[in-house]
């Protein structure tokens, strides 16, 4: 038997070609799908650029719109330094121009005081010559009592208080009573301090009954009153006046009494206001009669300290002359 020629075997063969075809197509589906998958990275990217972007756009507006506020907000600080600086100029003159009236009026006040001093001697029989009459009945302090309306002003600083007790001296309220003593009868009374408070607490505006009661209580008031006024009882009269005259009552005669020690004012610039404030009628009638009386706790001591006793002697006799009362000196 004939044997078969062996066959023939091919490189190239179908199959072989089959697999680089498929190998080949793999490749390219490979480098499509790496295609994809780096234009889905670019996006991302891109939008992450333009996040970015708008992010650092929205800063630099906000950093011109800041900046803008600052010029803004620096040109309102120019002007208002501007400003301040002007009313510094013009407090600077102001304060200059109240330094020299301050200067001036000081040494004004020197000078008169130095008048006064010089000329004590004719101020003294001057005073004697205007000297009021007085009742001829033997009366505790020696003061008209033609009143039915009696108001008190009392100085209630440290000289007019025991220093080891700090209540009023005794020979104060001793005072208020007699001179209550020489009013049997009288309407109502009230209380000042040299600066104008009321000392009877609950009677602000208003007039106080006149009775043996009060008369009788008075003192514990005045005992414990624990307010310290100023050494000037000008305060304290005007005020009383303001609060308790009425030109439509001429029956109403009110009599005001101060008990003090010192002032330390002009006495001709507070005669020309108690005459403005108290003036007389067309019958030569005042609304109030002022009295006074002078306590020597200050004139005591005089040479070591100034003359405001004096000041208060000399003020109370110019002003309870001209307001037709008295002025009584308590020796001691």
């Amino acid at each position: 038997m004939r044997r078969k020629r062996d066959r023939d075997i091919s490189v190239f063969s179908l199959s072989f070609l089959d697999c680089i075809s498929c190998g080949f197509g793999a490749i390219i589906l490979l480098f499509v799908i790496s295609l994809g998958s780096e234009r889905i990275t670019v996006d991302n990217i891109q939008a992450s650029l333009l996040k970015i972007y708008q992010q650092r756009m929205g800063e630099i507006k906000d950093a011109k719109s800041q900046r803008q506020n600052v010029i803004i907000k620096n040109d309102e600080l120019k002007k208002l330094l501007a400003k301040f600086e002007a009313e510094a100029a013009a407090l600077e003159i102001a304060l200059s121009k109240l330094d020299k009236k301050i200067k001036d009026a000081k040494s004004g006040k020197e000078a008169l005081v130095v008048d006064i001093e010089e000329n004590q001697k004719e101020i003294d029989s001057r005073e004697k010559k205007v000297e009021i009459e007085q009742k001829e009945t033997p009366e505790p302090i020696g003061v008209p009592v033609a009143s039915n309306r009696i108001i008190f002003v009392m100085d209630t600083s440290g000289s007019m208080r025991n220093p080891s007790t700090g209540q009023i001296w005794p020979l104060v309220y001793r005072k208020i009573r007699e001179t209550l003593n020489a009013y049997p009868i009288v309407e109502s009374i009230q209380f000042f301090d040299a600066d104008g408070n009321y000392i009877i607490k609950g009677t602000r505006g208003q007039w106080i009954p006149d009775s043996p009661k009060m008369r009788n209580t008075f003192t514990r008031y005045i005992q414990t009153y624990a307010i310290h006024s100023q050494s000037n009882p000008v305060p304290g009269i005007m005020k009383a006046i303001r609060t308790f005259t009425d030109p439509t009552k001429p029956n109403q005669k009110v009599a005001i009494y101060v008990f003090g020690d010192e002032f330390v004012e002009t006495t001709q610039v507070v005669l020309n206001k108690m005459d403005k404030l108290n003036p007389r009628d067309k019958d030569g009638n005042r609304l109030v009669t002022i009295n006074a009386i002078g306590f020597p706790h200050v004139v005591k001591y005089e040479r070591h300290f100034t003359k405001t006793g004096k000041k208060f002697a000399n003020l109370m006799r110019e002003l309870t002359y001209h307001h037709d009362g008295a002025f009584i000196g308590i020796q001691d």
